[in-house]
């Protein structure tokens, strides 16, 4: 483990970085440069950021996870900086054009687009209009033009390069082209005026069909691009890439111009016009095609950055979602024709059971689906029904409603869950290692159970992008997209916490410091050996070494283990200091569990160690004031109306509950047990000015709603819950303008021309 404490200089062990460049880090991410280079040394150690965020407060400073997170990204972005700032100064010193001044100029560059700007004058290029008239030895007459300084008449220097004057002066003019297209002020200058004033217009391809009217909006359309969200930038993406519309920034031309101008012509003379038409010809044959690539690069990673925020703060609530706990849950997976799929597992959900029931057409059998229902349910004492909330959900709802009623069930809570990934999982690997024997529909049944038991376990063996709660996912860069999924699962995986006894491998596998190898290591020895008693057991795991347990431990938890801290987020390295709190009390540290109340008569300052400070002692009381708590929120489950059940049963005006199933930066979708989500748009979410929907709402969240408007035949939903929202201000009564004496008038005429006097 590495010891703050031996080091003392962390910058210097840290050759990858120079220091500049850190500091510029710290700058820019707002933190301490103590705490940042301590991260960047525990992530080379292969330390995990949950590890780093919960249990090295005091070597970092107490930077969270978000901090961390972000250290992380620059560190992978400017360590491809410095790998690719080498190859570029070996490349230009092996034409053995590398100035101290141009050197100086790639070392001091922070950014990738700045040090491929340096680079571009001395990349190996195809052949163009500008080595052509070098290769016929005409480089002296562009300088000629370039330099402004010779008062040697044109014509006379045109005249002695062994071709006519005016391809002499066409092949100078190229070369001047080349000049102003890769000087790098002169791109960055360009790029972010491109930026700034420039505009994204996008038009509709003639005679190119645009079936579902997706892109309707955008068939004549144009946004500063400065200002285009996110949503809106990867709409005319897709278009584009369907092959429905066309797009570009577009940029009044002679803002450029004028620029360009001011920088390279410096001084009157016969070389002006030449040097005016070189700028031009720069411009439109190579600056302009080239910075609009870049800025359309730019504003599709601005676009990706949003989106993927969007869809990993959807996913954290999602996998956040309140758990119903451990009880045996009836699973019903609706369909009309093929039946409802039904599966029960336990309360540690094992799966007992599957059948099938057809209440619904075409065979009607509701006597027969109600028997089935009853004998499940005094067979495996089951408490709870989940129900899909695909085709049919609605009906099965109520049929189930209705069942409980008339069987006198009342204690048994029915519940719709979201289904979306259910049936990728089911036909996945994993499920197909889990239930070999099982058809894919009962599959799906079991996860569907699960997710009401507890939404994180279950969804975790899903793949993120199927979960359903980002927009645009298949436009976005899909690493990027991959690593910042994971990253968060792992976070909600460790802020949550596994019970190391029931956790499946696909539950494990994102606990810190573990692999999915050592997962299925876990899993192979919990099988062999029975549930673990101790923490200490996952030494004798294979695989499972003194890394992978500092890393792991504190957050894999133990129900009625041989040590009760092993229930807690305390980390087993700091068992010892519990021990001593226990001790200075006169007590055990099972009663400090039992009796959480004993730590609020201790001062935690005594205890601090070398290696335990006060941030790691605050966590150790606050996990000992509620050992073993879930982080997440009470269940509750929404209530939906029972008169309405499809699109035609919503009126203007209804009032209605619902779950938020997706969060965009226009607005949220609500589930009111229609089938089909409504939209409450943006400026629908609140009597106060929103300028983020996540400000207001987020996924799983259970909400009040008002019917705007509802189409069947579109099948769109408008909602509204500002016309719901208790806080709208009343509206102020009018004041009446105070009465103005003559001395106010007086003293407003001597202010005003006064004013004038002095302008």
């Amino acid at each position: 483990m590495w010891d703050h404490k031996s080091s003392t200089d962390p910058i210097a062990e840290l050759k990858a970085l120079p220091t500049p460049v850190l500091l510029h880090i710290a700058k820019l991410l707002n933190v301490p440069m103590k705490g940042m280079t301590a991260v960047i040394a525990l992530l080379d150690e292969g330390a995990t950021v949950p590890f780093i965020a919960r249990y090295r407060k005091e070597v970092t400073g107490n930077l969270d996870e978000v901090q961390i997170r972000d250290i992380q990204e620059k560190l992978e972005y400017f360590r491809e900086l410095e790998d690719r700032r080498e190859t570029v100064l070996a490349s230009i010193e092996e034409q053995g054009k590398l100035t101290p001044e141009l050197k100086a100029k790639i070392l001091a560059t922070l950014e990738k687009t700045e040090l491929e700007d340096l680079y571009l004058p001395y990349k190996p290029k195809r052949r163009t209009k500008a080595s052509i008239a070098r290769d016929k030895g005409l480089e002296p007459l562009a300088l000629f033009l370039w330099n402004q300084s010779d008062p040697t008449p044109l014509s006379e220097i045109a005249a002695q390069f062994g071709v006519p004057p005016e391809e002499a002066l066409e092949g100078a003019r190229h070369i001047v082209s080349e000049m102003v297209s890769e000087k790098a002020e002169f791109r960055k200058a360009l790029r972010a005026m491109m930026m700034t004033d420039g505009r994204v217009t996008c038009r509709a391809i003639e005679g190119v069909a645009d079936p579902e009217g997706k892109f309707k909006m955008y068939a004549d359309y144009t946004e500063p691009a400065s200002k285009i969200p996110s949503h809106r930038m990867l709409a005319i993406r897709r278009g584009a890439k369907e092959g429905i519309l066309t797009f570009e920034i577009e940029l009044e031309k002679l803002q450029p111009l004028g620029y360009l101008n001011t920088q390279v012509i410096r001084q009157p003379g016969e070389w002006v016009p030449h040097l005016q038409e070189a700028i031009e010809d720069a411009y439109d044959r190579l600056l302009n095609p080239s910075i609009q690539t870049e800025v359309r690069l730019e504003l599709k990673d601005r676009s990706d950055e949003e989106a993927i925020k969007v869809f990993r703060e959807n996913l954290e609530n999602l996998l956040l979602s309140p758990p119903a706990g451990r009880m045996t849950v009836l699973a019903l997976d609706p369909g009309i024709r093929t039946g409802c799929k039904i599966a029960v597992v336990d309360d540690t959900g094992k799966f007992l059971e599957n059948s099938v029931i057809y209440p619904f057409e075409p065979k009607n059998d509701t006597a027969g689906s109600m028997k089935t229902l009853a004998s499940l349910i005094a067979r495996h004492n089951v408490q709870a029904i989940a129900i899909g909330n695909g085709t049919a959900s609605r009906e099965s709802a109520t049929f189930i409603q209705d069942f409980l009623r008339n069987a006198n069930l009342t204690s048994i809570f029915s519940v719709t869950v979201s289904e979306s990934g259910a049936s990728v999982y089911s036909a996945s690997e994993m499920a197909r290692q889990e239930f070999p024997d099982l058809d894919l529909t009962i599959r799906g049944a079991i996860s569907i159970a699960r997710r009401l038991q507890d939404p994180l376990a279950e969804l975790v063996k899903v793949d993120p992008k199927s979960i359903g709660v980002g927009q645009y996912q298949h436009d976005v860069d899909q690493r990027r997209l991959k690593q910042s999924l994971e990253a968060t699962v792992e976070s909600c995986v460790n802020r949550v916490g596994v019970d190391l006894n029931t956790a499946s491998w696909a539950l494990l596998r994102y606990v810190a410091g573990i692999t999915e190898r050592t997962a299925v290591k876990i899993m192979e020895y919990r099988n062999e050996h029975g549930r673990f008693r101790s923490r200490m057991d996952l030494m004798a795991v294979p695989g499972f070494g003194p890394k992978t347990f500092e890393q792991a431990a504190g957050f894999l938890r133990i129900r009625d283990g041989e040590n009760p801290l092993d229930i807690t987020a305390v980390h087993p390295e700091a068992y010892p200091v519990v021990r001593k709190i226990a001790e200075s009390l006169g007590a055990t540290i099972d009663d400090l569990i039992r009796k959480p109340e004993l730590i609020e008569k201790v001062k935690l300052e005594g205890f601090a160690t070398e290696t335990i400070g006060m941030y790691t002692l605050g966590d150790i009381r606050e996990e000992l004031r509620k050992p073993g708590r879930d982080p997440r929120d009470k269940f509750v489950a929404p209530k939906w109306r029972e008169d309405v059940r499809e699109i035609a049963d919503l009126k203007p005006g209804m009032t209605l509950e619902g779950v938020v199933t997706n969060v965009t930066r226009f607005g949220a979708f609500v589930d009111v047990g229609v089938h089909n989500d409504g939209l409450v748009h943006i400026s629908e979410l609140s009597s106060r000015f929103v300028k983020d929907a996540a400000e207001v709402v987020k996924v799983g969240q259970i909400v009040k709603v008002q019917v705007i408007s509802a189409d069947p035949k579109s099948k769109r939903i408008a909602l509204s819950m500002k016309a719901l929202d208790e806080r709208k201000p009343a509206p102020k009564p009018k004041a009446e303008p105070p009465k103005q004496t003559m001395e106010d008038k007086l003293a407003q005429l001597q202010n005003k021309f006064g004013a004038r006097l002095r302008k």
